[in-house]
């Protein structure tokens, strides 16, 4: 009898096909699609392209941070502006942001940013290389508050050791909510990931890092009295 072999995609942790997020039907400015138009040649990456190699997509080598679901792409635009020695990869599934996205890039003459318009964890599976990222950030996931839908929040075990696969030791995955029982359940999660360290010093929440841009929406709630918790886990092994 022959002994069964295991490729390496049955040896990678498997998400459920659950989607975290639903497709909107926004629509999309005229200004989005003329940036879409001129810009995805030059900053889109297409998920059928497969395993990336980064430096050569970017011409060089840096630290590269990838954001999961930069909405409209302005905080995103704004750490890339701040950061031109650093490379971006932005994942979106919405048109409207990656349009928005692109219009910003091409106005501020930018070339640090890269863009995948389908789902985060496909890119993470298949686009991006292990130990290659010095950042994973996730902001303001949908919290899915009811019960019923908790199955649909993005962050679970599965997607943890997915990130830590490609971050590499020493990488870092922000995450920023600002629903607290959905803070709650990210510290759960990742507290009992294997392989990170809570970078808290309380082992809960970190204060909001001066990197993460705040956002309109964000400045809102604050006036509002409503609460932002940010968590940041290290890659130890």
């Amino acid at each position: 009898m022959t002994e069964t072999q295991i490729t390496p995609e049955q040896q990678q942790p498997r998400l459920r096909t659950i989607k975290s997020y639903v497709m909107r039907a926004g629509r999309i400015t005229e200004a989005q699609q003329r940036a879409l138009d001129e810009g995805w040649p030059r900053f889109g990456l297409e998920l059928d392209a497969g395993l990336q190699d980064f430096d050569r997509v970017f011409g060089r080598q840096a630290p590269r941070t990838l954001e999961i679901g930069f909405g409209m792409g302005q905080s995103l635009l704004e750490m890339a502006a701040a950061a031109p020695e650093q490379d971006f990869i932005g994942v979106e599934v919405h048109k409207p942001g990656v349009g928005a996205l692109i219009n910003g890039l091409l106005k501020q003459g930018l070339t640090n940013v890269r863009i995948y318009s389908c789902d985060a964890i496909d890119v993470l599976r298949q686009c991006v290389p292990d130990a290659s990222l010095e950042r994973v950030l996730l902001f303001f996931p949908d919290p899915w508050h009811k019960a019923r839908h908790h199955k649909r929040r993005i962050v679970q075990p599965a997607f943890a050791e997915l990130v830590r696969q490609k971050l590499r030791v020493g990488g870092v995955l922000h995450m920023a909510t600002d629903w607290e029982p959905y803070a709650e359940h990210m510290l759960e999660v990742l507290s009992a990931a294997p392989g990170y360290r809570n970078l808290a010093a309380d082992g809960r929440y970190v204060p909001r890092p001066a990197e993460r841009p705040v956002t309109k929406f964000e400045r809102r709630g604050e006036r509002l009295g409503h609460g932002v918790w940010d968590l940041k886990f290290q890659r130890i092994d």
